[in-house]
């Protein structure tokens, strides 16, 4: 079972392979790409929840996360779902209309799970609850709500037309059979996390710390700065760069990390341009306000492997708001907002 999230401390999220056994909804798991494993396993969300928004196809599994809310006992179990549309075409520069957001949370006592957490060594696949146990079809395309079903066999199940055409295609139309890997979802990872470890050093600016060299009246031989170093803080820069620079410079001291969660707390921020402002986040439909909870890296794309030779799929960070009170009205999974943030047009590349 995921460790639960801090939430006073950043915590980063890493890609690590691991067995997919671990990685059922019985194990309440944080996870990237296979398919969705539900928290709530017998009201999915419905097909027409899960489209993108600018080509009206389904949305992809993307990743989730394991984030229960401490002194919520309706949290006691909380998972965070993304999902992505596949179409590169629809991915435009700081939009993210191709993009959504799920959340489901249990208390710990729930008609799914044990009230005690379980024994992962001990477990057996055939002892894991899933939507089938509730009467709910899955699509064996991409594991979200199937409400269709093949007319030759009677079942396979299937979310859309779009999913059933690409599993007729790799041969479900030979033998009705089990469609193996069909090569449409990316590829599963557990996602493990640990607290971000940054020293009172690392904190302080470039000019706090040119300010602080210039005070001490010091020969330059017995700082800790090269010439070179000084000469570029004492430049004067944009506010762009410093906030790309900032950026990257946190990054590269855990430059694996894809994810960085810290609920009620403060984005990274990419860029200076396109951050959105308390209007530019809708409040929840409970009437409370959306607060900041995670963001997804632009180092996940490398293990999403989403190039393509004209087009690809891009972001600089998406960053995810989620209820404050974190509601129990309405449906079992809950939308949440998203906000794609790209790196400036005039800012070199990452690398």
């Amino acid at each position: 079972m995921a460790a639960p999230m801090s939430t006073n401390t950043v915590e980063l999220g890493f890609i690590e392979k691991v067995d997919n056994c671990r990685l059922f909804s019985r194990f309440f798991p944080s996870k990237v790409g296979g398919k969705p494993a539900w928290l709530e396993l017998k009201n999915l969300p419905k097909h027409d929840e899960l489209i993108c928004q600018t080509c009206g196809k389904p949305c992809v599994f993307v990743l989730q996360i394991y984030a229960p809310v401490p002194n919520k006992d309706s949290c006691f179990h909380r998972s965070v779902f993304v999902f992505l549309c596949k179409n590169t075409e629809c991915h435009k520069r700081n939009n993210s209309n191709s993009f959504l957001v799920l959340r489901s949370q249990l208390s710990r006592t729930n008609q799914f799970y044990d009230y005690e957490p379980p024994n992962e060594d001990e477990e057996k696949p055939e002892n894991h609850p899933n939507p089938e146990d509730f009467e709910t079809s899955l699509c064996r395309v991409c594991g979200c709500l199937g409400g269709k079903r093949c007319s030759k066999c009677h079942t396979a199940s299937y979310c859309s037309r779009e999913h059933q055409t690409i599993d007729w295609k790799k041969g479900h139309k030979m033998n009705c059979g089990d469609p193996g890997d069909l090569g449409f979802l990316f590829l599963e990872f557990e996602l493990v996390t640990e607290p971000e470890n940054e020293g009172d050093e690392d904190q302080q600016s470039d000019d706090e710390k040119y300010s602080k060299y210039l005070e001490s009246g010091a020969d330059e031989k017995t700082q800790d700065f090269k010439i070179e170093e000084l000469q570029k803080m004492a430049v004067k820069e944009t506010k762009e760069d410093k906030t790309f620079l900032a950026f990257k410079k946190r990054v590269d001291k855990e430059p694996e990390q894809v994810l960085r969660h810290q609920r009620g707390g403060q984005p990274l921020w990419v860029s200076n341009d396109n951050k959105p402002t308390a209007e530019d986040i809708p409040p929840c439909s409970c009437g409370s306000p959306r607060q900041f909870e995670f963001q997804i890296m632009p180092q996940l794309l490398i293990h999403l492997n989403v190039d393509s030779v004209n087009e690809s799929i891009d972001w600089g960070t998406l960053l995810v708001y989620t209820c404050s009170n974190s509601c129990d009205e309405g449906p079992a999974y809950h939308k949440e907002f998203i906000w794609k943030q790209d790196v400036s047009s005039h800012q070199p590349d990452m690398e």
